[in-house]
């Protein structure tokens, strides 16, 4: 998972993220991962419409959202 957040970093990519919660809940987010580090990442997550900051053992699910996709939404 590490991985693929570092290439997405490096080539600029947005995708979209299923993401555990503390809470036990599961949101879908759309970001763009801004760096990586050991066990975090920050990310700017545009259903917040600010910077975030992930816990990576917590992603569910990494796609990368083709650049049709981005113009629909």
């Amino acid at each position: 998972m590490r991985n693929q957040l570092v290439k997405s970093a490096e080539y600029n990519q947005v995708l979209d993220m299923m993401y555990l919660a503390k809470d036990g809940s599961i949101s879908k987010r759309r970001i763009n991962v801004l760096q990586v580090g050991e066990v975090s990442f920050r990310a700017f997550c545009f259903l917040r419409g600010s910077k975030r900051t992930f816990t990576i053992d917590n992603v569910l699910a990494l796609v990368p959202v083709v650049h049709e996709e981005r113009m629909v939404i």
